[in-house]
């Protein structure tokens, strides 16, 4: 591997976001710039994280003389889909985490990018992943993965993990949202519908080919996996699989509230217009006796009598009466 005298040097450890020489008992010694270049294959397995859209992290790939182009485009690239190659001597994995970074949505999935050879790890990521974080905090205290195939499966049992606490949070949205339909507003209960119904969806469209990923390594699983590794491997797989079942389950659930919400919308609507219609129905009659006596010709009867607006009053309610009591014969209401 070239050395990094391309790099830049008034901030020399820019673009690398941390470095470990893993001494295969689970703990690692962290390395800068010059401790990278210094590196040797003897020494033990080197993992080095790289933050992707900086410069530095392009200049170091392209300088070393081991990454294949091919390769280096890819852990560069703005766009991935998790997916799992072999390719050489190595092996191309890319993997999603739910975004949980302050103000950020958790659909919204962080790429990390690695490069697998038995003896170096390279990784890029754009945006913080606390998977990341948490597996670096296991070797700063000893107790982390041994080998480049300790630490591919645990950064995808951690991953999984986070995705499963996100998960079960949009299962308790739909649950609420399924228990609010008979009472809440449907115009804001359709919106919050809505709203779930557009996280299901892009989570799913990330979970799926990570599913796919998984079921892949486990396939052709990284150097020197144990039968340990490789079963911690399909659990993995599996606790996706099912993640993504319960996404369709959720989603289910979601358009059965919806339609719930717009049958009652329906009843409700229906209701209105046959109160409508009955009413119509009782003066329908009136109207037309009205009209018929407010014509202006001659013969009409009890013009000229006295008490001839209040027969009239009288008959129009006999009238209504009548009607009401046909109607509920009929029962028509």
């Amino acid at each position: 591997m070239n050395d990094n005298t391309s790099l830049n040097v008034s901030t020399p450890d820019r673009g690398l976001i941390a470095a470990y020489l893993l001494d295969g008992r689970g703990g690692a010694r962290r390395l800068d710039w010059d401790g990278v270049a210094a590196w040797t294959p003897e020494q033990g397995l080197l993992w080095v994280h790289l933050q992707r859209d900086d410069a530095n992290t392009a200049a170091w790939l392209e300088r070393d003389d081991n990454v294949d182009p091919l390769i280096r485009a890819a852990l560069l690239a703005d766009e991935s889909r998790p997916r799992v190659t072999p390719l050489g001597n190595g092996l191309l994995v890319f993997l999603r985490g739910v975004n949980l970074n302050p103000g950020a949505n958790p659909e919204d999935m962080v790429s990390i990018r690695l490069w697998i050879e038995e003896s170096r790890i390279i990784s890029t990521r754009q945006r913080h992943l606390l998977s990341v974080t948490d597996l670096r905090a296991a070797l700063d205290a000893g107790h982390g993965p041994r080998d480049a195939a300790d630490l591919t499966v645990e950064l995808s049992l951690r991953l999984t993990d986070r995705i499963a606490d996100v998960v079960d949070n949009i299962d308790d949205e739909v649950e609420h949202v399924q228990e609010r339909v008979p009472v809440a507003d449907p115009r804001r209960l359709r919106i919050e519908i809505g709203q779930v119904r557009q996280q299901i969806v892009i989570l799913r469209r990330y979970l799926a080919p990570q599913r796919e990923a998984l079921a892949r390594l486990s396939q052709i699983p990284p150097f020197n996996a144990d039968a340990s590794l490789l079963a911690r491997l399909r659990e993995a797989h599996d606790r996706v699989t099912r993640h993504v079942e319960d996404l369709d389950a959720a989603r289910e659930r979601a358009m059965l509230a919806k339609e719930e919400l717009d049958g009652l919308a329906n009843e409700t609507l229906n209701k209105r217009m046959y109160a409508l219609a009955v009413v119509t129905g009782v003066f329908l009659p009136l109207g037309f006796l009205t009209g018929l006596l407010g014509i202006n010709v001659g013969g009409i009867p009890l013009a000229d009598d006295a008490w001839g607006f209040v027969t009239v009053v009288v008959i129009l309610a006999v009238i209504v009466f009548l009607e009401i009591v046909l109607f509920r014969v009929r029962r028509w209401f």
